[in-house]
This record gives C-alpha cells, structure tokens and sequence, in this order.
C-alpha cells in the first residue's frame, strides 16, 4: 500500500510540473553605438588598375623562358600562351628574343590602350621591354674558324675572337661566352690576364670613353666603355642579354682567384 502511494505521489508531482507554466530566461542585448554599425572589415584602400585598359586576360599571357636563356632574368620575356590572339604578336610568340642572323631588336608590337581625353576615344599602343641577341651561326664563321676581331686602341690589342671561353680558344685569342650574343645587344668575351696571350692584362686601366672595335660578318660596331668593375668569380649578371648594344669584357685579377675584372662599354 505504502508502495502505491509513493508511486501516486510522484505521478502527482511530475504532472504538475508539466502543466506549471515555463519562465524563459530573461536577457537583452544592447544595439551597437552609431560608430560601429555597419563599419567596413578592412580600411585598407581598394586596388585599382593603374592603366584599366591593358589587356590582362589569358590572350596577352606569356610562357616564362627556359632557365639560363639569354633573356631568362628579364621581365616581360617569354613565348605567349595564345600569340595568334595577341594584337600585334610576332610569328611564333616570341618575346624579347631576336634569333636571326643579323639580328636587331624585337619588339611585340603593344597592346592597345584607349586615351578618352578631349571627349574623343583615340587608340595607341604600349611596348613592352625588348632586347636584342643575335645567335651564333655556322654562316657567321670566318675561314679561319674564328668569329671576328676585337680592338682596344688604347691598350694596342688586335685580337681575334672563337666560340667558347675555354683553354684552347683562350690560348688563341678572346673567347666568346657561349649562349651569349655575337652582334646585337650584349657581346660577351673573355680573356687571359698573362702569359704568352694575356691580351685582356690591362683591361682594368681603361678610361671611361676608351674605345672598342668589334668586327664580325655583320658589319663592325665601336664602343666607348662607360664602366671597369671588380666582380665576383659567381656574378654572371654583366652575361644578361640587352636591349642596346654594348661589349662586355671579363678577365681574372691577378693573385684573387674568386674575382673577374669586368669592363662594360656601350655603342657609339
């Protein structure tokens, strides 16, 4: 009996709670001040084009070039990922690279920009860098297996110029860096600084304005030298192709053997 009754009891309990009206939890919340409604995620100022009207779809994009190709440092150089839609583009995509036996500078022909000043749309064109590099070519070579002649008046060298910057050209005359130019842009040399063939020896005492003769095939070209630099025996910068034409001349300083004596001059 005690039992039932215990049993009755808490049915009698749980049904009141059930029909007990529930009190929800009483709490506010305070609207934002006026200074923070609707505050901006960043303050930093939007990006905006400089020039709005370049092309910068997929159309005027560019394959980057090869690895130590000669223009392989500088910017805007490579072959278009789609050259027939490019206005302008070359045959075959290429940018910044002149692969012809004479050589010359290539330019890619621009991209339009539209000029909307006066109330009038006029269209004109925008280029990107170019360099020059002529290839070295069978055709090229005189009879005597040589590429051409250098001259440095002033320190009374007469020299002629082979493929490759090894021992057995060097011990000719000068050697033309390989993958460099031979006529247009950059025309890199090296030489000896002693013995029996030490033609480029006092190339460190050349005077700013000192001239330079270059004879190939393609015609002769005089420099004036506008630079005589100690450099690191692992600095192949001054090898970069470039959009003048200029010779660059490397030997080894006497007694350092992690240093190179490099001497830039640029046409005249």
């Amino acid at each position: 009996m005690k039992r039932l009754l215990h049993i009755f009891l808490l049915t009698a309990v749980f049904a009141a709670m059930l029909v007990a009206p529930a009190n929800a939890l009483e709490y506010t919340i305070d609207e934002p001040e006026d200074y923070l409604f609707g505050r901006p995620t960043s303050e930093d100022t939007p990006y905006t084009a400089e020039n709005p009207n370049v092309d910068r779809s997929k159309n005027t994009a560019l394959i980057p070039p090869g690895f130590g190709t000669p223009t392989s440092y500088l910017p805007n150089s490579g072959e278009y990922l789609t050259p027939n839609l490019v206005p302008g583009a070359l045959s075959g995509g290429l940018v910044n690279q002149v692969g012809s036996v004479g050589g010359g500078t290539v330019t890619d022909g621009g991209y339009p920009t539209v000029d909307v000043g006066g109330g009038t749309s006029q269209f004109s064109y925008t280029t990107t860098q170019t360099t020059a590099y002529t290839e070295v070519t069978s055709d090229l070579y005189y009879s005597g297996g040589y590429l051409g002649t250098l001259k440095i008046p002033s320190l009374g060298v007469n020299v002629k110029i082979y493929e490759g910057t090894g021992s057995t050209q060097l011990a000719k005359g000068a050697g033309h860096f390989t993958d460099t130019s031979i006529w247009a842009g950059n025309v890199c040399l090296a030489g000896h600084n002693r013995g029996v063939t030490n033609h480029f020896g006092k190339i460190h005492t050349l005077n700013t304005g000192d001239t330079i003769t270059l004879t190939t095939q393609l015609g002769t070209r005089t420099y004036a030298v506008t630079s005589v630099a100690k450099v690191s025996e692992t600095d192949n910068s001054g090898t970069a192709a470039t959009s003048g034409n200029q010779i660059t001349l490397y030997t080894c300083v006497m007694n350092e053997r992690d240093y190179r004596w490099c001497v830039v001059a640029q046409e005249v």
